[in-house]
């Protein structure tokens, strides 16, 4: 009898410590593909509205929200490059033809 106890409790502990780690480390938070294009409109005039000064366009902010949206449907990019950087590297693509790393000064 208390072998079979001993195997029960064992199976209980695993499916108990299995749905307690699953808790603890999920993660709750939405991401941008959850949101429908009425909550997009809707989170653009909270925006608008909780930053106050200067006042913001809620459909500036709608425009930034959706821009967002298409921003992360891309593939990561190969390269991060300074936005001051970013001239010389298309005068270099445009001379070699090669989209590599950005030429020193």
């Amino acid at each position: 009898m208390t072998a079979e106890f001993n195997w029960w409790l064992l199976i209980v502990g695993l499916v108990a410590g299995g749905a307690l780690t699953w808790l603890v480390i999920s993660d709750w938070n939405r991401i941008d593909a959850e949101l429908s294009d009425e909550e997009v409109a809707a989170e653009a005039g909270w925006i608008a509205r909780s930053l106050g000064e200067p006042a913001l366009d809620a459909a500036a902010a709608e425009r930034v929200l959706r821009a967002h949206r298409r921003y992360l449907g891309f593939p990561p990019p190969d390269l991060l490059v300074e936005p001051g950087d970013l001239s010389k590297l298309e005068s270099h693509h445009e001379a070699t033809g090669d989209p590599g790393q950005v030429p020193s000064a």
